[in-house]
């Protein structure tokens, strides 16, 4: 379980610098999967709308924390 956790941690990170490469230049590099936050979520929430670089910077802080808390929790 840990190890799914830790995957979806990288994959948070990824979407988020995605999206934040994506909202400052184009992102040509798995444009569909890696700007989904960025093209489905934070392009219908209006307060997300307005300030999409850091939605998606946040994102990507959100899946380090993640991916490290993952990694540190004790297998049961």
């Amino acid at each position: 379980m840990r190890k799914a956790i830790q995957l979806l941690g990288i994959v948070m990170l990824l979407q988020g610098v995605s999206g934040a490469i994506d909202h400052l230049a184009f992102q040509p590099f798995l444009g569909l999967f890696l700007n989904l936050f960025n093209r489905v979520i934070v392009s219908h929430v209006d307060f997300l709308a307005e300030h999409a670089l850091y939605a998606n910077l946040s994102l990507a802080t959100l899946g380090v924390v993640v991916a490290v808390a993952a990694d540190r929790a004790r297998p049961s």
